[in-house]
């Protein structure tokens, strides 16, 4: 999966970012393609690569976009929704938001049209199985994978697309209570709920929002 666009490489996978984006907006409806291409001015403007934080004012938007703050809001509120921004913090008085870039979910997203620009963009963007954390986590079998609800689609999703991190850390995973808006999960262990919560809540809230978008809510709690 790409790395974080700093050192080494940064322009190349910066490019690619920026590429995939684009061939899928082309490939939707007109809706999306604006989105799309809102979202790259966003990262070429005013994007901090090194410290992974978009920090704009809702006016300074407006301009960049040539549109009123009502239709920032609101298309801020749908990148947010689709997974490709990330809050990392509210707006407040005399401070403006701070966002982050959703890269897992705009390469999920847009895998479908990687052939389209390269076989060597492929090979770049595609999963390198790195060696999983030592864990006493125990993978599932397959027959053992939940077979209905949100969490039977999240999970098979993950399994394909995150597969060393689901076998060392979503397999346990299982769902405690469910309603409109709050998906409760419930962790193994304490030190297992810590981990994803730190490392890898943004994955597994992403892959939750593409199965259930309804779903704004995501709990992992320990076993009791």
């Amino acid at each position: 999966m790409m790395k974080k666009a700093v050192g080494r490489g940064a322009a190349t996978r910066k490019y690619d970012l920026l590429s995939v984006l684009g061939s899928y907006a082309l490939s939707q409806d007109k809706h999306v393609q604006k989105q799309a291409l809102r979202l790259i001015c966003l990262i070429t403007a005013r994007y901090n690569w090194q410290s992974d934080e978009l920090s704009i004012g809702q006016n300074e938007i407006s301009k960049l976009w040539s549109v009123d703050v009502r239709t920032v809001k609101r298309e801020m509120a749908a990148l947010r929704k689709r997974g490709w921004l990330v809050e990392k913090r509210p707006a407040a008085r005399g401070r403006v938001a701070l966002y982050g870039l959703n890269v897992v979910q705009i390469l999920e997203d847009t895998r479908e049209g990687w052939a389209k620009i390269g076989p060597d963009l492929v090979e770049r963007l595609a999963p390198v199985e790195q060696s999983a954390p030592q864990t006493n986590v125990v993978p599932l079998r397959v027959a053992d994978m939940p077979s209905d609800g949100i969490w039977s689609e999240v999970a098979r999703r993950l399994q394909r697309h995150h597969p060393t991190a689901w076998g060392a850390w979503f397999a346990q995973l299982s769902v405690l209570s469910e309603d409109r808006e709050t998906l409760v999960l419930r962790a193994g262990s304490e030190f297992q709920a810590s981990y994803i919560d730190t490392h890898l809540r943004a994955t597994l809230e992403a892959v939750i929002r593409s199965v259930a978008p309804q779903i704004q809510r995501v709990q992992i709690i320990a076993h009791v």
